[in-house]
């Protein structure tokens, strides 16, 4: 007999979920956004040496900082991050 239940969970982790890794963000008026223009500079507040945030999802799992691989880039995970209770 096929274990069901495995072959299930086999399958629901082998579902793609959007991934992105995040520097900084903040709010900028919308007019800023609209007169971008190549070579615009826009700043943060967040210092080049503060972690970057991994998102799966659009909800922050961990934190960690980036590292070179050959001529591309990846994280190097430090913390995972805990699920927040909502009340």
């Amino acid at each position: 007999m096929i274990d069901l239940q495995s072959k299930y969970s086999k399958s629901v982790l082998a579902i793609k979920t959007p991934v992105n890794v995040t520097l900084a963000r903040q709010m900028v008026p919308l007019e800023r956004i609209v007169n971008l223009v190549p070579g615009s500079m826009l700043t943060f507040d967040a210092h080049c040496d503060e972690p970057l945030t991994l998102e799966a999802g659009g909800i922050p799992i961990a934190t960690g900082e980036t590292v070179k691989i050959g001529d591309k880039f990846g994280l190097r995970v430090r913390e995972i991050l805990t699920a927040q209770k909502s009340d």
